[in-house]
């Protein structure tokens, strides 16, 4: 298959929406922001839109669609978060019951959308000052953990922030954290730099979510909030049904990534 970090984010969405890629979207259509999922129902939405806006490190909300509409208009021109994620996962009163790559079946018109901010968007910038992101290389999926970092609750939802991991050379670390600082909307800079007792990760070598990478002699690992928080959120907080992406299978929009950067 042809070089896939120079596609863009339709055609992306189109192999996606054929069947034709079902694999974690790190490294995909560079320079486009990328987006976590979360669908409730419309009774529970408002609570979940305050939690968003009580934690925006770990769920900086991009777009929201409106009651029973699967397009979500601002992040993209063609997009339907029903088809454009490889893989979703179905959360029935807390608990993981599915995994599909459809949800069409599942959607109900009382349903809302929200995007979420993903990390992967600022990977691009981080390639770009030369910083090299190891899931990318290894081809795998980001390492993802639970932390012991509270979120602020908001209605039904409550639990801790998911942190996602990169490991980085000594040298530059300041720097990453500079670079992803830049993004605010697609998690900001770090939360936490080096031991990961600190916040309750006792096996880095064991993610909750996504695969294991290289830590190598040099590299230090550090810690972003991750937009895969409103999963255990919701394996917390159990509301009758949640659909989200799978961890590391995102929705590519058409949202440039600088025109999410600041200053």
């Amino acid at each position: 298959m042809e070089n896939l970090s120079q596609k863009t984010p339709s055609e992306i969405r189109n192999l996606i929406r054929e069947g034709k890629l079902v694999q974690p979207t790190a490294g995909m259509a560079n320079g486009y922001a990328q987006a976590n999922l979360a669908i409730l129902k419309k009774e529970h939405a408002f609570d979940f839109l305050l939690f968003c806006q009580r934690n925006p490190k770990s769920c900086p909300l991009l777009d929201v669609t409106e009651v029973g509409s699967p397009f979500p208009k601002f992040a993209s021109s063609s997009g339907d978060i029903r088809t454009d994620i490889p893989k979703y996962r179905i959360y029935k009163d807390g608990e993981l019951t599915e995994e599909v790559t459809d949800i069409t079946e599942y959607w109900e018109d009382d349903m809302v959308g929200f995007l979420i901010g993903c990390s992967f968007t600022f990977e691009h910038a981080l390639l770009n000052n030369d910083i090299s992101v190891r899931h990318i290389e290894e081809e795998c999926n980001v390492p993802m953990y639970k932390t012991n970092i509270p979120c602020v609750e908001a209605g039904i939802f409550r639990g801790n922030m998911v942190a996602s991991m990169r490991p980085i050379p000594h040298k530059d670390v300041v720097r990453a954290a500079q670079v992803t600082s830049r993004f605010p909307s697609v998690h900001g800079g770090p939360i936490h730099i080096g031991d990961p007792h600190v916040i309750g990760i006792q096996d880095i070598n064991t993610p909750h979510f996504g695969d294991s990478v290289t830590i190598k002699e040099g590299e230090t690992p550090v810690f972003w909030a991750c937009g895969v928080t409103p999963q255990a959120v919701a394996m917390e907080t159990k509301p009758p049904i949640m659909i989200t992406h799978a961890p590391g299978h995102m929705f590519i929009t058409d949202i440039r990534d600088e025109k999410l950067g600041v200053l």
